[in-house]
C-alpha cells in the first residue's frame, strides 16, 4: 500500500481528517469506517447526525495519534488485473469524491477503494482522481503486467489514450501521475462503459463526496 496522503483539492479540516484516517488505511474506504465508527463515542459514526463535528474530530485525531491497522493484502498470483474507477460530484463543481476497485484476472474483488477529494471540484477531475487512486494502489500491491481500465469518462479516456492534452483545468497532478503509472503496465486498455453498465467503484465514489461535503469542523 502506499504511505503517502494522495493530492487533494479544498477540503474542511474535517475532511481532510477523514481523508487522513483514509490514507492510513490504504484508501480501504470499509476498514476506515469502522475504523472511525469504532472511534466515535456512544453509538453514533461518520455519518450519524447524532455525532457532532467536535466528536467526529476529536475521534479522527485519536487514530491518527495511534497506529492505524491497515487490512491485510489479498494475495494474488495473476499478473493481469482490472480496475474499475468512477468519479462523484455534486453539482459539477461541488463535493466531490473518487471510488476505485481492484479485481484479478478471476475479477475477485481484491480492493474497494475511495476518499474526499474536493469540495468544489469537478466530476472529470474526481475521474482522473479515481484513476490515479486505482492505480497507485495497484502497483504499490501487485506487480501488473496487463491491465483493462474500466472507465465511463470520454474525457479521461481522450485524455490519457487518445493522446489529447487535459482540458479539465488543475488537473496536471492528477494527470501526470496517471501516465506515470500506466507506463510501468507493460499492457494496458480502457473499455468504456455506459450509462447502464454496472460500475462497483460509483458506491465508493458517492461516499467520498459524501466526506467531501463535511462543513468545517
Amino acid at each position: 500500500m502506499t504511505n503517502d496522503s494522495l493530492p487533494s483539492e479544498h477540503l474542511s479540516p474535517l475532511a481532510t481528517l477523514v481523508d487522513e484516517v483514509l490514507a492510513g488505511v490504504g484508501y480501504e474506504m470499509a476498514a476506515a469506517i469502522d475504523a472511525i465508527n469504532d472511534a466515535v463515542p456512544g453509538y453514533g459514526g461518520l455519518f450519524d447526525p447524532a455525532t457532532t463535528p467536535a466528536e467526529l474530530r476529536r475521534a479522527l485525531e485519536s487514530l491518527l495519534a495511534s497506529e492505524l491497522t491497515r487490512p491485510p493484502i489479498p494475495e494474488s498470483a495473476s499478473e493481469t488485473f482490472v480496475l474499475y474507477v468512477d468519479g462523484s460530484s455534486r453539482g459539477n463543481p461541488g463535493p466531490a469524491g473518487p471510488g476505485a476497485v481492484i479485481l484479478d484476472a478471476s475479477e475477485d474483488q481484491l480492493a474497494r477503494l475511495g476518499r474526499p477529494v474536493g469540495s468544489r471540484t469537478g466530476n472529470n477531475t474526481a475521474e482522473y482522481v479515481a484513476l490515479q487512486l486505482g492505480l497507485s494502489e495497484l502497483l504499490a500491491r501487485y506487480e501488473p503486467q496487463k491491465l483493462e481500465v474500466r472507465i465511463d469518462s470520454m474525457t479521461v479516456i481522450r485524455d490519457v489514450w487518445g493522446g489529447n492534452d487535459p482540458t479539465e483545468p488543475g488537473v496536471n497532478v492528477y494527470s501526470d501521475a496517471v501516465a506515470a503509472a500506466l507506463s510501468s503496465v507493460p499492457e494496458h486498455q480502457y473499455t468504456h462503459l455506459a450509462d447502464s453498465d454496472p460500475n462497483p467503484a460509483d458506491a465508493l465514489a458517492t461516499v467520498g463526496a459524501d466526506i467531501a461535503a463535511f462543513g468545517p469542523g
